[in-house]
């Protein structure tokens, strides 16, 4: 069902052609405590996401608009994504791990410690244009008292290369890592901290880092602050950042300028561009899911 009132707040120009005038905002789903992690499955035609408290994952058909059981348990399931082949790409608090779902349903673990030491929880997940997949790893639904010396010293994010199993650390300085994106271009990698949750007075923002020839990261600069808390966030073929926040999904240019908002009565946790033309903004949300169609199309095929 549409929700009512504007959908759309437009503070600076550039955003009104980023938006459809007279499009609304569905709600597809109702009935999570904490929805997260949406991730587009083209070829099934289908929205995955995390139901976390749930411990399971959900799944929206397009053509149907029914909604079903993807996995449950689901290891505590959070931040997914979808790499070159089409396959997910889910973290999953529970067991410290990411995992990938073939082609025909089977789960294979891909790395769940960097020299012998468990990941504290991974979050969000991006996969690169080599196939080395990145992933946040804060604290959040850590499972405490796992033992001395068992677990990773403090929260980073992480390449991992499934080609060679190596996993290397990427930063040295963040609170609690969170959301994450490349720029088209992959010249860029944008990571959001809210640190704010850890500590008072911390973090609430995302940074921008340039990525060089090796993968390293440099630069690190604070692109924007939140006012209140960013998550998840993706980014359009144009390089507009859209990032979930407390009152929806906010829109930036490349540059930093804050040029939209998509207003949402639930504070929003993560997004993906979904649909055939991957112009489909496809929100979790709290309690829901939300679709809302955009004149803005996804950078990639990366969910």
């Amino acid at each position: 069902m549409p929700l009512a009132g504007p959908a759309f707040d437009i503070i600076d120009p550039h955003f009104a052609a980023c938006i459809i005038p007279d499009a609304h905002i569905e709600r597809i789903w109702r009935g999570s405590e904490w929805t997260e992690g949406p991730a587009w499955l083209a070829e099934l035609g289908l929205l995955v996401w995390s139901d976390i408290p749930g411990d399971r994952m959900l799944a929206w058909d397009v053509m149907t608009g029914g909604v079903s059981i993807f996995r449950q348990p689901a290891n505590g399931p959070n931040g997914s994504t979808v790499d070159r082949q089409g396959r997910l790409i889910t973290c999953e608090q529970t067991t410290h791990r990411l995992v990938r779902t073939e082609l025909d349903g089977a789960i294979t673990p891909l790395v769940d410690r960097i020299e012998g030491r468990r990941f504290n929880s991974p979050n969000d997940v991006v996969v690169a244009s080599d196939g080395a997949i990145w992933f946040s790893d804060p604290t959040y639904g850590r499972t405490r008292n796992r033992g001395a010396g068992a677990d990773v010293d403090g929260c980073h994010v992480y390449r991992f290369d499934p080609a060679t199993g190596i996993v290397r650390q990427m930063t040295t300085d963040f609170v609690m890592p969170n959301g994450l994106a490349f720029s088209p271009d992959e010249t860029l990698l944008y990571i959001v901290d809210t640190g704010s949750t850890e500590r008072p007075g911390g973090p609430d923002h995302v940074r921008r880092f340039s990525v060089g020839t090796d993968w390293a990261l440099s630069g690190g600069e604070v692109l924007a602050d939140s006012g209140g808390r960013f998550d998840g966030l993706r980014v359009d073929c144009e390089g507009r950042l859209w990032m979930a926040a407390e009152e929806g999904v906010r829109c930036y240019l490349p540059d930093g300028t804050m040029i939209g908002r998509i207003n949402l009565p639930e504070r929003a946790a993560n997004l993906t561009f979904g649909g055939s033309e991957l112009n489909i903004l496809m929100i979790t949300a709290t309690s829901s899911v939300y679709i809302c169609p955009v004149n803005a199309f996804g950078a990639g095929s990366r969910s």
